[in-house]
């Protein structure tokens, strides 16, 4: 259970930053030789929740790390790092150029919205992409992330052939006061069982590439 972190972690980032080899921090500072820049796309803001949707059947031990991990985010940066706080801190870069462009400048506070069970497999254990879109509707439609969880169990189109999770935007299929809003969603498979040499590091050693941390 402890691989789906380092994917929700990675999958969460990738709506504000892009990974690289160098320190994120370093990746958004303005200097010649830049190699992330923030190009004035769109960045999430205000309170969003972060719903889950728990496809499957997960221990309560499970769930508890998930949610942990997502209520951290926007916790007071611990004086011991690394910590989730500190790591997404770095984004706060992004919003700090942003500012500089805008008379509005934006802020994002992100807290643990609703948790969703599905136990009893209502799409059966073999899933497609529009059925993981299908699942990430069930959450807030109004500004949120909604993210899906797929347990060890339960195989996806693609899962470890060629991603360990995806993340996208999607529009509210139900009209919210006359109109219909955007939400991002976030799918991150249990790749425990099914292919922890390809989707687990660091918790697994990885099958292909370096073999320990660079």
């Amino acid at each position: 259970m402890s691989s789906l972190i380092p994917q929700l972690l990675l999958l969460i980032s990738l709506f504000q930053i892009s990974l690289a080899a160098r320190k994120l921090t370093e990746l958004v500072q303005n200097q010649p030789s830049t190699l992330l820049e923030y190009h004035n796309g769109p960045l999430l803001s205000g309170k969003i929740p972060i719903n889950l949707i728990w496809y499957g059947n997960f221990k309560p031990s499970q769930r508890a790390i998930v949610s942990d991990f997502i209520t951290s985010l926007s916790s007071s940066p611990s004086r011991n790092n690394p910590s989730v706080a500190a790591w997404w801190s770095t984004t706060a870069q992004y919003y700090h150029l942003a500012a500089a462009k805008s008379k509005k400048p934006p802020s994002l506070s992100l807290s643990l919205g609703n948790q969703i069970l599905d136990e009893s497999y209502s799409l059966g254990k073999s899933l497609t992409q529009t059925q993981i879109e299908q699942l990430a509707s069930k959450g807030g439609q109004k500004n949120a992330v909604n993210v899906v969880l797929t347990s060890s169990d339960v195989t996806v189109d693609g899962f470890c052939m060629s991603r360990c999770g995806t993340h996208g935007s999607l529009k509210s299929s139900e009209q919210v006061k006359g109109k219909n809003y955007e939400f991002a969603f976030i799918w991150v498979g249990n790749s425990e069982t099914q292919c922890p040499g390809q989707c687990a590091w660091p918790f697994h050693q990885p099958m292909y590439g370096p073999q320990t941390p660079t």
